[in-house]
């Protein structure tokens, strides 16, 4: 399970260093594609390789089921993490997420997101009021 905020620097060469946290669930590899709101997921391979299962099962004459898939699996890359613990985000993941140098990585259950640093701070400002507000029986199954 993914928790926690971090925020490591992206290096001139759009690499970042996983938390050390996370680098165990990692160590075999990981897939990093669009996310949603303009971030990314990042999903230890095996969590993804669950995620395609779940997918392959939606209608094909499904249209928003086939423009998700489109959308998230036309961006993905698979990634080794280097024995520093570093990922390469590629440039157009890097284009379509606005990241520069300061991100947040943001752990979301069985993925990772990352964000960039304005574009999280900004997130979270506006959907505190919401989250704040929120009654567990509005979207959480129950115990």
């Amino acid at each position: 399970m993914f928790f926690g905020l971090y925020t490591p620097k992206l290096d001139d060469k759009g690499r970042l260093f996983l938390p050390a946290k996370y680098r165990e669930a990692f160590a075999e590899g990981v897939v990093v594609t669009r996310g949603q709101e303009r971030c990314l997921y990042v999903w230890p391979t095996a969590e993804f390789a669950r995620l395609t299962e779940r997918l392959r099962d939606l209608p094909v004459a499904n249209k928003a089921g086939r423009d998700y898939v489109r959308m998230l699996f036309s961006a993905a890359s698979d990634e080794k993490p280097d024995k520093q613990g570093r990922i390469t985000i590629p440039a157009q993941l890097r284009s379509y997420a606005s990241l520069e140098r300061e991100i947040v990585i943001s752990g979301a259950m069985n993925r990772v997101e990352i964000w960039d640093a304005e574009a999280w701070n900004a997130y979270e400002a506006d959907r505190e009021p919401a989250f704040s507000d929120l009654e567990n029986d509005d979207f959480i199954p129950p115990m």
